[in-house]
């Protein structure tokens, strides 16, 4: 459960804020606007403090609440900008478009491609096969984690499937994120990128209805997955 020990805001109300910029397009200024209709007056600054505080943990806590995903899976990275340079989102879905798991880096190489796999694996389990596209440091990492299984004594091996064709999968599935990060400002530091974008992720896999609930709002669910 989410603590706000220290918040002078009732919690639904963190937590609405919260959801609202994740799932929809608006500024910080906007959404002070927003809140301040519904009786809630709180500056700008808070609601990012906000948002980069408690996306990560509702992250964390979404991916031991999603529904099982399938054993074969699409990966690969798209770009997006901090401070000023582009960094990488590593993403993973699997062959429905069940969102998997994800990663910002600031380098896109094989430590970072295996560092990702081995966190997707932690939270998904070992797939049958990962499709990707031509990239040689993804496919490096995959061969990473395979000797790491082995070493392990795990006799399941990971197949690496190279096909852009099945790879159009995940390329569609990130204009979501992309859709609301170009109407950002621009992220300032990694920290507060990661975050946010740990919790743009959790909106999509929401309105992906990836996790089992009887409620049909996505912010009552969000609120649900907080605790």
């Amino acid at each position: 459960m989410i603590s706000l020990k220290g918040c002078h805001f009732p919690k639904d109300a963190v937590l609405y804020a919260v959801y609202f910029y994740l799932r929809y397009t608006v500024s910080y200024r906007d959404l002070e606007e927003i809140m301040a209709e519904r009786g809630v007056r709180v500056d700008h600054a808070t609601l990012n403090r906000w948002v980069v505080k408690y996306s990560s943990i509702v992250a964390a806590r979404a991916q031991s609440k999603k529904r099982p995903t399938l054993s074969s899976w699409r990966m690969d990275e798209t770009y997006i900008r901090v401070r000023g340079k582009w960094m990488y989102l590593y993403r993973a879905v699997d062959k429905a478009g069940n969102t998997l798991d994800f990663m910002l880096s600031e380098r896109r190489n094989r430590p970072a491609a295996a560092r990702f796999f081995a966190k997707a694996l932690s939270s998904n389990g070992i797939p049958s096969k990962i499709v990707i596209d031509k990239s040689g440091a993804n496919a490096a990492g995959i061969r990473e984690v395979n000797r790491i299984l082995k070493r392990f004594g795990c006799l399941a091996k990971i197949q690496t499937v190279r096909s852009k064709y099945l790879n159009n999968l995940i390329e569609q599935d990130h204009r979501f994120i992309k859709r609301r990060v170009r109407h950002m400002c621009g992220f300032k530091s990694f920290r507060s990128a990661s975050a946010t974008l740990d919790g743009i992720e959790i909106a999509n896999m929401i309105r992906k209805r990836q996790f089992s609930s009887d409620t049909t709002s996505g912010f009552q669910l969000f609120a649900e997955i907080a605790g």
